[in-house]
């Protein structure tokens, strides 16, 4: 369970950005949303979804591709570009593109996450002498890194490299850590590497890969960040296809019957040059199945949901954390309406299951939705081009700007009480096309 991550130096987010699943404090009335969980014999509180808003090119996507960054790069274990990637966010392989441009002289990248998974409470966190704006030919190193599980810190790394409480996590040693322990310290310090991180190389291999495993398999399987959901494609793998042979995929079919799609199925065919099996729209014509692939046959907004919907099974039934750009895009708002409410049905939900999204539908400004610590904006200085994210309970409950349970918040939105939204003119663009065109 996400509880909270922060970057500073990430594109348009030149000071701190932090985003927070942690309950506000003082939401009178608002008991729903929340997630509990145990770590270290303590309970911690989480919320089960944020909605991020925003006008265009205000920063809201810069928040997803900072998490999607951070996951790359502890995945990888190291701050070089990643030539091999064909991932859409070119920043998480070609990290040049992340410090904000206008800095006049470099200045550090920072990461950081607190999550809870495996019954512990873990934090990571790690800044980045990566250079200037599209400075490929710098020489980068690793500044800072540090550990910290159930609050106790493990390692902490600046000019060399500190221990403690190791005793901590003695139960995740590598075999015969204790006897060596002080060999394997010593050996850790003199062989750092500045452009790799500690975490999954020297720590990994010489203290801890059970626990290092803990944190890279959340990260890959359960932080489930989707950047640019537009060019999402589910691929599905099957362990032995057959050529020629049709998969029903009997939970998407019936998922996809509710959206709208009634008249055919779906299914998965195997590609003899790719190896992978691809959707298809199954149809029944004279006794026989016959398939169209479903990027020609059916509609964006079908193949969109068709995309997502697997990944909101799995977030559901392992626990994940998922994190899209423009989930709402082609799908109608009842549709998204059903999957927020499965993520706050207690019931359903049982898993710990978190759903973060950016949008501009304002459907979601809804006090009977969204709590106010769940709605979260994102707005852009117009002179300094930086970006600031803040949520709605910072407006406290008090005062002239002060935000009640019972307000209509997308009214208060359009009126410019939050920020973040911006009144815009095409008609000088269009005034100045006409002038052009005039006769004198």
């Amino acid at each position: 369970m996400l509880l909270e991550f922060r970057a500073s130096n990430y594109k348009s987010f030149q000071e701190e950005l932090v985003f927070s699943l942690i309950p506000a404090p003082k939401q009178k009335g608002l008991d729903y949303s929340v997630l509990k969980i145990l770590a270290d014999k303590k309970q911690y509180k989480g919320l089960c979804s944020a909605v991020i808003y925003g006008p265009n090119a205000s920063g809201k996507t810069n928040i997803i591709s900072a998490m999607d960054a951070f996951k790359s790069i502890v995945l990888r274990g190291n701050i070089r570009n990643d030539a091999n990637s064909v991932e859409p966010n070119v920043a998480a392989r070609m990290l040049q593109l992340i410090p904000n441009y206008a800095n006049s002289v470099p200045k550090p990248v920072m990461f950081s996450i607190t999550f809870i998974e495996s019954g512990l409470h873990i934090n990571y966190s790690f800044s980045l002498d990566i250079g200037g704006f599209m400075d490929s030919e710098y020489k980068r190193k690793v500044l800072s890194e540090s550990l910290k599980i159930n609050k106790n810190l493990i390692f902490d790394r600046n000019e060399g490299l500190y221990f403690n409480s190791l005793e901590k996590i003695q139960d995740f040693f590598v075999n015969a850590l204790e006897q060596n322990i002080d060999s394997a310290i010593e050996l850790a310090k003199s062989n750092l590497h500045d452009e790799e991180l500690f975490l999954a190389n020297g720590f990994k291999t010489m203290f801890s890969s059970r626990l290092v495993a803990i944190i890279t398999d959340w990260l890959e399987k359960k932080f489930m960040v989707i950047y640019r959901a537009d060019s999402m494609r589910i691929i599905r793998k099957f362990s032995d296809p057959k050529e020629d042979s049709i998969y029903i995929e009997k939970t998407l079919t019936e998922a996809a019957g509710y959206f709208g799609l009634n008249s055919n199925a779906l299914g998965y065919m195997f590609d003899r040059d790719t190896k992978d099996a691809m959707l298809y729209s199954i149809f029944q014509s004279n006794g026989k199945k016959k398939a169209i692939h479903a990027e020609v046959f059916e509609s964006y907004g079908t193949i969109r949901f068709v995309n997502i919907f697997p990944l909101v099974m799995s977030a559901l039934l392992n626990g994940g954390t998922l994190i899209v750009d423009e989930f709402d895009a082609s799908i109608h708002p009842m549709a998204l309406m059903s999957i927020i409410n499965i993520f706050h049905n207690d019931d359903i939900n049982i898993n710990h299951a978190q759903l973060v999204f950016n949008t501009h539908n304002p459907i979601f400004l809804n006090p009977n939705v969204f709590r106010r610590d769940e709605i979260k904006f994102v707005d852009r200085n117009d002179d300094t081009n930086l970006s600031t994210l803040y949520s709605l309970s910072d407006f406290g409950t008090t005062g002239i700007k002060g935000v009640r349970k019972n307000e209509d918040y997308m009214k208060n939105y359009f009126i410019d009480r939050y920020g973040a939204i911006k009144d815009i003119d095409f008609t000088p663009v269009f005034e100045s096309l006409m002038d052009v065109g005039k006769v004198v």
